[in-house]
Formats: C-alpha cells, sequence, structure tokens
C-alpha cells in the first residue's frame, strides 16, 4: 500500500494558525479612567522598565503638549494577566509621563515620584514651569495647572489595544520586543532586560547581581557609555546562554539579537534551572580569571611585545570565559592557556576581519571547550 505524502503546511495555514496565538481586544479610554486604574494596582506599567527608558523633560513636556492639543497618540498596548489586571506591554513611557505629572507616579519601591514639572513647548510657551496641584491650597498657586487644563488631560482618550490572556506568554514577548526595539530601547539587551523582567523579575535582578560580582568587574571593564546600555548584562547572558547551548548552529545566529533573547527567556521560564549552581560556577570562573589576567584576560596576547595589548574582545570572552567555565583540571595554568589561544590558527582565523559573529561563534566556542575544559 503507498504511503500518502506528508504536505508541508501552506502559507495560509502559517497564517491562521500564528493569527490564533495572538487575541486582542480595542477600544478608548480616557486618561482619568487609567489614572484611577493604575491607583487601584488594576495597571502595572513596570515601574522597574523605568531605568531603560530616556525621555528628557522637554519630550515629556511635548507629549503633554500633544494631549492638550488633541493631537493623535499612537496606541497604547496592554496584556491581560490571568487575574484580570492589565500590564503595559508598549506605552510606557507615554502613561509613566503622564502619571508623573499628575503626581502618582510611583518607583519600583512603591514611593511616590516627584511630580514632572514641566518646560515651555514649540506651540504652548506658557506650559513652561507648569504643574500638577495635588489640592486646593496648591491649586492657588500661580503655577498650578488650571483646573480647565486638568481636565483636558483627564478627559483626552487613548487608543488601547488589548493582547487577551488566552494569549501565549511567547506572543506577548515577542509583542513587546517587536514594538520596542528601534524605539526608546537603544540596545538589544535593553529590550532583553525588559522581556526578561516581564518574564520572572527575579531572574533579571539575579543576572544583576552576577554582572556585579567583583571580580567580573574586573575582567571586563566598560566604558559609562556600555555601562548605561546593559552591555555587562548582555555578558552575563551570553555567558548563561553559551553554557547551556554550547554549539549553536550557524543558521540560529543570523540574527544574535534574537537568538539570545529566546534562550534567556527559556532559562527563566525553566523552573528546574538551577541558578544556585550557574550562579556557583559564574563567580568561581572569574574569580580565577581575575586572580591571573584581570582586565587582560580579553585582550589580545601580543608575543612580540609579550604583553596584553588592545581592547576587550567579545570573541575573547566567548571562547575563554565560557571555556574555562566548562573546565575539570583545576591545576592548568591559567594565564599560559589564555596566551596559546592566541597561537591556535583555526581560532585567529575564525575572528578575522569580516568575519560575521553567526560564523565566528560556532568556531570559537569548541575552540575555548577544546583547550579550557578538557
Amino acid at each position: 500500500m503507498a504511503r500518502k505524502k506528508i504536505q508541508a503546511p501552506s502559507l495560509e495555514t502559517e497564517i491562521e494558525s500564528r493569527r490564533q496565538e495572538i487575541k486582542t481586544d480595542s477600544y478608548a479610554m480616557s486618561i482619568g479612567e487609567l489614572a484611577s486604574l493604575y491607583k487601584e494596582n488594576e495597571l502595572n506599567i513596570h515601574p522597574e522598565f523605568q531605568r531603560f527608558f530616556r525621555w528628557t523633560p522637554i519630550q515629556k513636556s511635548n507629549f503633554i503638549e500633544s494631549l492638550l492639543l488633541g493631537i493623535p497618540i499612537p496606541s497604547i498596548f496592554l496584556s491581560q494577566t490571568p487575574k484580570g489586571t492589565w500590564e503595559v506591554v508598549d506605552g510606557l513611557q507615554r502613561l509613566s509621563t503622564i502619571f508623573q505629572t499628575m503626581g502618582i507616579l510611583k518607583n519600583p519601591k512603591g514611593e511616590l515620584q516627584q511630580r514632572l514639572i514641566l518646560r515651555g513647548t514649540k506651540y504652548l510657551g506658557e506650559l513652561g514651569g507648569k504643574w500638577w496641584p495635588s489640592s486646593e491650597h496648591e491649586s492657588k498657586d500661580r503655577n498650578a495647572l488650571s483646573g480647565e487644563v486638568q481636565l483636558l488631560i483627564k478627559r483626552a482618550k487613548l487608543d488601547l489595544k488589548i493582547v487577551l490572556r488566552e494569549t501565549a506568554s511567547s506572543g506577548k514577548y515577542e509583542l513587546f520586543r517587536r514594538l520596542n526595539t528601534g524605539g526608546s530601547l537603544a540596545t538589544d539587551q535593553e529590550v532583553r532586560s525588559c522581556v526578561t523582567i516581564m518574564t520572572d523579575a527575579t531572574f533579571f535582578e539575579w543576572q544583576n547581581e552576577l554582572a556585579s560580582d567583583e571580580n567580573f568587574r574586573k575582567c571586563v571593564p566598560i566604558s559609562d557609555r556600555l555601562e548605561n546600555e546593559q552591555y555587562h548584562l548582555e555578558l552575563v547572558t551570553r555567558f548563561l546562554v553559551f553554557r547551556r547551548w554550547p554549539s549553536p548552529k550557524r543558521s540560529e545566529l543570523d540574527e544574535l539579537g534574537e537568538f539570545l533573547t529566546d534562550r534567556i527567556t527559556q532559562l527563566a521560564e525553566d523552573k528546574a534551572y538551577d541558578r544556585d549552581g550557574e550562579g556557583a560556577v559564574f563567580r568561581r570562573t572569574f574569580s580565577e580569571l581575575a586572580a591571573v589576567t584581570e582586565d587582560d584576560t580579553f585582550k589580545k596576547y601580543n608575543f612580540e611585545k609579550m604583553k596584553f595589548s588592545g581592547s576587550f574582545l567579545i570573541s575573547a570572552f566567548e571562547a575563554i570565559a565560557v571555556g574555562v567555565s566548562m573546565r575539570k583540571k583545576k591545576h592548568v595554568d591559567l594565564e599560559k592557556m589564555i596566551k596559546i589561544l592566541w597561537k591556535d590558527d583555526e581560532f585567529l582565523h575564525s575572528i578575522g576581519s569580516g568575519v560575521s559573529a553567526a560564523d565566528r561563534i560556532p568556531q570559537t566556542l569548541p575552540i575555548g571547550r577544546r583547550l579550557f575544559a578538557s
């Protein structure tokens, strides 16, 4: 009897399947109503995200100007939780600006933040120095926003897109990533950090603890700019991911940022993931490296000058840090082994000029394991 050929799914089938993964609703709601939901803890704007967004006071004031002038505002994307409350997927900066202006914005500790003192804008110069009063007494101050202006803001309506709770978590994270990539967030890691917080805030805090490790910092000194862009967390992410997936395929790495985000999200969701054990390995690895080469660890070794020179190299970090974390022989001379790496023709070829991360990583990770972990 002839076997039936299994046909690959058609494009139409794939579209229908994926469309069903994200279920949404849409309607308008006044800012006054949203403020009430926020005060009742029924709207979570993820205060932990505030460290990643960079709107200046003038940008915030320009947004308030837009509300007052009736300029259309892009949709706010919210996700419905199993308890029926909402959390912000996209629009945190806009809602934070509104709530800070109204004097109700809270920080991650639940404390009220300082009210926004508005700046003069292109069309509303008189907005400069104005603020939202919180009592009748304050309303008498000449710089207090009038009741009429307050009502204009509270009655302004925002278009809401609600990602319903039937949607899989992965769909929510993918939506957040797509909406925020290339927006207010400057780097892939900042988007990744937000996705991690949405997945499991305790995992993100654990990553931060690792990134603050004294010996790790000795080995990877980075500039203030890179610090602000969360590069230290990017390195921790690479370490954790490449320890768990030490042999990624080249095809998986064409979009390295997505690969790292997908994999670190999997670790954050994995209840069986041994954070204590992996944390101990991380600290041991950088303790051993800091003891021998400190901030030279991930620089190129110059055999002619007999010293490490140049800047931090991510290719060296991937090979050395992950390789050392997997090593079994503790008596090996680490400094000697690191220098040997810079004699390895295969390694030098794999990090040559013009080599992409997708081509490099499948080569450098096995080289590091072979050299340090054997």
